[in-house]
């Protein structure tokens, strides 16, 4: 059985084939490898996906709870083929992989999301599947929440609870959620990449409408849908990738990879205004074909300062992308390019992940390409400008290759993500590999 991802934007297809079978066997192994990386990194892989029980092709942000556990999702493999959510756990031997959820059909499929909530729940958002709507019998898109049991579960073998909390139909409630979840005072935000004022953005059955921002909400049991913004291609953008953050003012911060002023992405504002939200396009990004930043597939971050971090695909000096900042100035905003990757080994070329800033104002990210199998790096402010240092550069051996996941870090300052390839080679599974969770202990 052959399936085909179709959720990846252009640009990522040809990082590696999108296609993987789905093996009837199951097995799982672990693999381990430390390795010495720039500036006296040290590199390991926590586990090494199977493409069947444990699953495959691990492509969203990691999420660390209080005790240390990393949890994430897999585009592949699991009882069904379509992924799940697993818990990589450090017991006395090591790292321990527990598969906590197998998607299904009604599920949805392609993840684009996992956090974790304050009641311990974790929230995610599936790009496609679920059913019904107006995408094809496939669906349009899920959120979904997966409960722990009550007990404390002492097998290895232990699910959690799923509940789908709303499915989008592709008409005025958008559809592909694509974005990272943001949890804000009980209700879940985002955006989805299509959906939304139909007939002003043509397309497909698939690619009807510019995309939305919505609010999911609980009421008497059940989770409501609010749509608090609706793009309709114009100078206002469409086709939002990634989510969007909260300021401590109740704001909200994002970005579109198209339409808008020139056709190429904004950053922009949402603001409560009465009984509805105002938006306020705060930086068009450059031209197409030009060397400033163009094309955002990531979201946004925010610093102490009200300053707003992203990256985008391409523009930038050598125009295969930039890191870029949104500042507030004199009662406006300006975008300032912080770094042109230039397509040198170790200096690939950013898409969907998130930045991530650690306490001191220093920014990691990872790139899938470039040329090379991606690498993890780190930019630290110096002089009034920004330093680039490349912290590990894949292979697509072992080690992995093609990490789209967000950098995260715990208290001790040592980094965690995933590859979407490499690990062990798996011809029934993952022809190209099936991915690593991985660590850089500095």
């Amino acid at each position: 059985m052959a399936r085909e991802r179709k959720t990846t934007p252009s640009g990522l297809d040809s990082l590696r084939p999108a296609t993987f079978v789905v093996a009837l066997a199951m097995m799982l192994a672990t693999a381990f490898l430390a390795a010495p990386a720039a500036d006296a990194q040290t590199y390991t892989v926590l586990h090494s996906f199977t493409g069947v029980g444990d699953g495959g092709v691990p492509g969203t942000n990691l999420v660390m709870d209080r005790a240390g556990n990393l949890y994430g999702t897999t585009y592949d493999g699991g009882t069904y083929g379509l992924g799940g959510v697993f818990k990589l756990a450090h017991g006395r031997s090591g790292w321990v992989l527990d598969p906590l959820h197998d998607f299904t059909a009604t599920d949805g499929s392609s993840p684009s999301s996992l956090i974790m909530g304050p009641d311990g729940a974790l929230y995610g958002a599936n790009s496609g599947g679920g059913g019904g709507g107006s995408c094809g019998s496939s669906g349009c898109g899920t959120v979904f929440k997966l409960t722990p049991p009550a007990t404390v579960c002492k097998s290895v073998d232990c699910l959690w609870t799923a509940t789908i909390l709303y499915r989008f139909t592709g008409q005025t409630d958008g559809a592909a959620p694509m974005g990272v979840l943001t949890y804000q005072n009980g209700n879940l935000y985002g955006t989805t990449r299509f959906g939304g004022n139909v007939a002003e953005c043509h397309g497909g059955a698939e690619e009807g409408g510019c995309g939305v921002v919505y609010q999911l909400s609980p009421f008497h049991g059940a989770w409501t849908e609010t749509v608090l913004y609706t793009f309709d291609g114009s100078n206002d953008g469409g086709y939002p990738y990634g989510g969007v953050i909260f300021d401590p003012a109740g704001n909200l911060y994002g970005t579109t990879s198209g339409s808008s002023f020139l056709g190429t992405g904004n950053v922009f504002e949402l603001s409560p205004s009465g009984s509805g939200w105002t938006e306020t396009v705060l930086a068009n990004f450059g031209p197409y074909g030009g060397t400033q930043p163009y094309f955002p597939y990531a979201g946004l971050i925010r610093d102490g300062g009200g300053n707003l971090y992203g990256t985008t695909s391409q523009g930038g000096s050598s125009h295969l992308g930039a890191v870029f900042s949104v500042s507030p100035s004199n009662g406006g905003w300006t975008l300032t390019s912080l770094y042109s990757f230039n397509g040198e080994y170790g200096d690939g070329r950013p898409q969907l992940a998130d930045l991530f800033m650690d306490a001191a104002g220093n920014l990691y990210g990872t790139t899938p390409g470039g040329p090379g199998y991606g690498n993890v790096f780190q930019m630290t402010p110096s002089d009034g400008g920004w330093s680039y240092n490349n912290l590990y550069s894949f292979t697509d051996g072992s080690d992995g290759g093609y990490p789209l996941s967000t950098v995260i870090m715990d208290a001790s300052g040592n980094l965690y993500g995933t590859t979407y390839g490499g690990g062990i080679q798996n011809p029934q599974a993952c022809t190209e590999g099936c991915g690593v969770v991985w660590k850089i202990t500095p």
